[in-house]
């Protein structure tokens, strides 16, 4: 299988899709680790991917949504952004109701 279609079945295949450094447990960046904090913070499991761990999509995963850094951050197969994005968003009280609509329409 093609690394982008693999990483459009991660991003389709669930509600709330993190590409990061390291694992939510154990961030290798500090963006990383907040954008991992604000989506623990939202009360609901999310898949991941430890870009570290998978050099094909480390290198590919800029060119699928034509992001250039990490994280990155797919809800309901959007990308949503980055850390700042997503921090900004958690701050104003804008991303828990996204990822929880996404989380209840995914079932």
């Amino acid at each position: 299988m093609d690394v982008l279609d693999r990483i459009r079945e991660q991003v389709e295949g669930n509600a709330v899709m993190l590409y990061m450094k390291g694992t939510p447990q154990f961030p290798m960046c500090g963006f990383s680790s907040r954008t991992a904090e604000a989506l623990k913070q939202c009360g609901h499991e999310f898949g991941y991917v430890n870009v570290l761990a998978d050099p094909e999509i480390f290198e590919n995963l800029p060119r699928y949504a034509d992001w250039p850094t990490f994280p990155q951050l797919y809800i309901n197969g959007e990308l949503v952004g980055g850390c700042d994005i997503t921090v900004e968003m958690f701050e104003k009280g804008e991303l828990k109701p996204m990822v929880e609509a996404a989380v209840n329409k995914a079932g």
